[in-house]
């Protein structure tokens, strides 16, 4: 453990961070998995959940959850499997 106060507040805010940015993705990959079923079964509100999906990747992205050319190929892969 750190001795010095600022290197424990260090430890303190990565480990709330960490936590922030696991709670983040696990959101992501659910709104991409809600989506996924919704395209594969047809479903009635499949544009709204393609919509939300993107919504989320782009906030993931500017949040830097995810590198920009990730953000690119996740709603790319989306976009093309709702068409």
């Amino acid at each position: 453990m750190a001795n010095i106060k600022s290197a424990k507040k260090r430890v303190l805010v990565a480990a709330k961070k960490t936590a922030q940015n696991k709670a983040a993705k696990t959101h992501l990959k659910t709104v991409l998995k809600q989506a996924n079923a919704a395209i594969e079964a047809n479903a009635e509100n499949k544009d709204e959940m393609v919509r939300l999906a993107m919504k989320n990747i782009d906030q993931a992205c500017a949040k830097g959850l995810l590198h920009k050319n990730a953000a690119a190929r996740k709603k790319s892969t989306i976009c093309n499997l709702a068409k």
